[in-house]
């Protein structure tokens, strides 16, 4: 036996059938096809909130450290200038550091695309395709 299956209908059937029985699979199929993409995208959302979450905590943590840090600076530079001059050369650098992370940081978001249902995308391809294929027999 090759695996073959025989497609042969076993009786006729109307062509109102056959449309009604290809609406409802049809049907069925796009509700799957929705379960999925939910699916995909609750998981992903899951996933972002959670990092987001951790990306919240390190920047406030790191916030805290740029601030320990900037004290450090300026009692260094006051070592050898006076403490206002040390005090507006570290907030100078700051300043400049934030400008390039902004633009940095808007050049990210305008490179990123909008979260997809990729699975369900390519699933929903792949069905079209095999229906084409299938009418054109």
């Amino acid at each position: 036996m090759t695996g073959i299956v025989d497609r042969r209908p076993d009786q006729q059937h109307s062509v109102g059938e056959l449309v009604g029985q290809a609406t409802e699979q049809l049907s069925e199929l796009v509700r799957q096809e929705i379960r999925l993409a939910k699916e995909e995208l609750t998981e992903k959302g899951k996933r972002a909130g959670r990092g987001g979450g951790m990306l919240g905590a390190a920047g406030a943590v790191a916030y805290v450290g740029l601030m320990g840090l900037a004290a450090t600076g300026i009692a260094a530079l006051s070592l050898v200038l006076p403490v206002w001059a040390a005090a507006l050369i570290v907030t100078a650098v700051l300043f400049v550091v934030a400008a390039v992370l902004a633009k940095s940081g808007r050049s990210q978001l305008g490179r990123a695309t909008p979260p997809m249902p990729e699975k369900a995308i390519g699933s929903v391809k792949a069905d079209v395709d095999e229906i084409k294929e299938r009418a054109h027999r």
